[in-house]
This record gives C-alpha cells, structure tokens and sequence, in this order.
C-alpha cells in the first residue's frame, strides 16, 4: 500500500502485483494528464474530485468511484481536502468490467472490500487466501454496478476551445456564446448536438448541476453556488437543484 502525499512521486505499473493499492489524503492537487497500464478504480471518501478526459468531464463527489480501464488518458484534479482510496488492476483482470470510462455508486459491500485492498503491501498473494475472495468480490461489484449520471460530454469543435479550457468557469449564456466565437445560435446547436447529444442549454445545466455537487461537497454555502452558478436567489438554486435531481442540496449531502 501506499499512503500518498501531495509531493509523492508515485506509478502503480512499476509494480508486478495484480493489484495495487493507495490510500491518500490530498488537497488542492492536480495530477497532470497522464495514463497508465492499469485499469483504475477511484473512490472519494470525502471531498470532490473532478477528472479531465479526452472528451468528457467527470464529477466524483463523496460515495461514488470513478473507473478508468487501462491506457485512458485522465487528469484528476482535486480541492481542498479529499480523502480517496484507489486500486490499480494488471488490464487480464479487467476483461469483464467497463470498456468505457463511468461513475459508479459505491456499495457498502464494496466500500467494505476497497479499503483492505487499498492498504494491502505491495507483495499481498492476490491468488489465494483472503486477498483472492476480496478481489473476486471486488471485480463482481464493479461489473454490477449501476452507473451514475457524473459524465459530461465535452464538444471537439476549435470554436469551443476557449470555452472549455476553464471547466470551472460558467458557461455563457447563448448570445453571449454566440457573439464570442462568431456562430449562429443554430449553428452551436447543431454542434452540441451532433457531438454531446444534447443541445447548448441541455449541456449547459448539466455543467451546472455537476458543479454545484462539486461547490456543495467541498462546503460552500447555498449563497455562495447560486451566485457562482448565475442564480438570482439561493430559492431559484434550491429549485433548480431539486429538479434536476430530486433532491434538495442539503438531503442530497446526507
């Protein structure tokens, strides 16, 4: 296991074991864009983590993992305080999870197995004993679980390049946008569309829903998110959030 730092130089396929495991506590760290041989699984245990992929922006709040199967390129970029657990798995015990990047909701049986794995050393018997079961356990819970809505898809067009180097930034309004990059409202339609599957607005309150679970996990108050997400009042935020997720911020944190 190793118990990582924000100065740790660390690379999971220097090592021959099936599966290695890291237990961190970091704060405002960015990892760089980088990939690795192994397939990851991601699991924040307090705090929020935001991982940058080629085409997609990944939001991974408290009780929720990310999987990245192996040669993925990624950046993990995390704020203030976040406590996660992490394992790195050889690509042949891979075969039967996710072929794609997503967000799952963490079980408590996984949450359970995650952590003996996490912190197992580095020469653990992964074949037999204990170790093997938790493995199996662990690949089974992957495989099955239900995927979570923390993906957004990002648009390739040059046009839009400046509107997506700032992920924390929110996004304009369309006649704003339109008058920034020179094109027709139906023109970034038509973009949208054809590379998010949805159109501007859709794409637009689904960055904001995203970050305000991302402002609402690291403690921002309500007054706070509504103004950082353009809201005219904490009751306009606390309405929109709710409709979008079912939930009022503060039932959502518990």
């Amino acid at each position: 296991m190793a118990w990582l730092d924000a100065h740790t130089i660390f690379d999971a396929d220097a090592f021959t074991a099936p599966v290695i495991g890291v237990a961190a506590t970091l704060g405002d760290h960015d990892s760089g864009l980088h990939r690795h041989h192994r397939g990851q699984l991601l699991y924040t245990r307090q705090g929020c983590t935001r991982i940058t992929l080629a085409q997609q922006l990944c939001l991974l709040p408290p009780s929720r993992a990310a999987w990245i199967p192996p040669g993925v390129s990624h950046r993990a970029v995390m704020q203030q305080s976040v406590d996660y657990r992490s394992i790195y798995l050889l690509p042949e015990c891979c075969n039967d999870l996710p072929q794609q990047v997503c967000v799952i909701e963490v079980s408590p049986l996984l949450r359970a197995v995650l952590e003996p794995m996490a912190t197992a050393a580095f020469d653990t018997d992964w074949q037999h004993g204990k170790f093997a079961h938790l493995l199996g356990l662990c690949l089974s819970e992957i495989a099955e679980a239900a995927q979570q809505p923390m993906l957004l898809p990002l648009p390739r067009d040059q046009r839009l390049s400046a509107l997506l180097s700032t992920p924390e930034q929110l996004p304009p309004e369309l006649q704003v946008l339109e008058q920034k990059i020179g094109a027709s409202a139906r023109t970034i339609g038509r973009i949208f569309q054809r590379e998010t599957g949805m159109n501007y607005q859709q794409w637009r309150q689904q960055w904001r829903l995203m970050r305000a679970m991302e402002l609402l996990a690291i403690g921002r108050n309500l007054g706070y998110c509504a103004f950082e997400l353009g809201f005219a009042s904490d009751s306009a935020f606390i309405a929109f959030f709710k409709a979008m997720t079912g939930n009022t911020p503060a039932r959502w944190l518990k």
